[in-house]
């Protein structure tokens, strides 16, 4: 018992440094980092994580003082990565919510807000309903399993105490545009068949200025829109799977060629 308790500090120095990690991974992640997962279970399930991982973490990183500029650096180095990982799937989660917004905008559905009083945020139905979608195929194929499994994979590829890979946190900033043109390749059915249909509006304006077309316009859009958004719908979930495919892919490439 004796030998148990001189142990134990060398015990929490290990856990300490895969804590932070997915702490940081957690924090950042979609559904489990929202306001509405309280922080106590967030830091009740790195603890666990971090010490179901504890093997793969490595023994190097006992040397180093927590409380020495290299154990602050070291932590603040844990939290920039998993900070990464959490952001990459964060970004998968971002494609629903830009999405919806181009959709709203182009059918007149943006007014419409719902305010969240959990999270404290609002955001417009038709963004609420692809992202609510987009979480039930996020658990169907177990993303919260593949962020566990990508951080615990990294600790082969990025020790702790061995410094940041640059070029692979590059990575993150170059996928942010390629969101913004996915989300905007989704969005062009929608977005040139509302345009089409105000344009018939606007010739058939000029034929018959008599008719109330202002209103009658704003309600055929918005019928036309929802139409196309049912035909969207059905084809959201292959389209964020494939891609979760590749931003994967990407972070596998990424991991390789550091380990490499």
């Amino acid at each position: 018992m004796e030998a148990l308790f001189n142990q134990l500090p060398q015990l929490l120095l290990a856990v300490w440094w895969p804590f932070c990690r997915f702490m940081a991974a957690l924090s950042m992640s979609p559904i489990v980092g929202d306001a509405m997962v309280p922080v106590r279970t967030r830091l009740l399930l790195a603890l666990a994580l971090a010490v179901v991982t504890l093997p793969a973490s490595g023994s190097a990183a006992n040397a180093i003082d927590p409380f020495s500029l290299a154990g602050i650096a070291g932590a603040l180095e844990q939290v920039i990565i998993g900070s990464v990982f959490g952001l990459i799937f964060q970004l998968t989660m971002a494609l629903p919510l830009l999405l919806g917004s181009l959709m709203s905008s182009q059918m007149g559905l943006s007014m419409a807000v719902m305010n969240d009083p959990v999270n404290g945020t609002s955001s417009d139905v038709v963004s609420s309903l692809l992202t609510i979608l987009c979480i039930l195929v996020f658990f169907a194929i177990d993303g919260h399993l593949v962020l566990v499994n990508v951080v615990y994979a990294s600790f082969r590829v990025w020790p702790v105490g061995h410094g940041l890979d640059v070029d692979s946190l590059k990575l993150l900033v170059y996928q942010v545009g390629w969101v913004f043109s996915a989300a905007l390749l989704l969005a062009l059915p929608i977005i040139f068949s509302t345009l089409v249909v105000q344009l018939g509006l606007g010739f058939l304006n000029r034929v018959a200025p008599t008719l109330n077309l202002f209103s009658l316009g704003f309600s055929v859009v918005t019928v036309f829109g929802l139409f196309m958004l049912a035909l969207l719908v059905r084809t959201l979930p292959a389209h964020y799977l494939q891609f979760t495919q590749h931003m994967l892919e990407l972070l596998d490439r990424s991991l390789e060629a550091t380990h490499g």
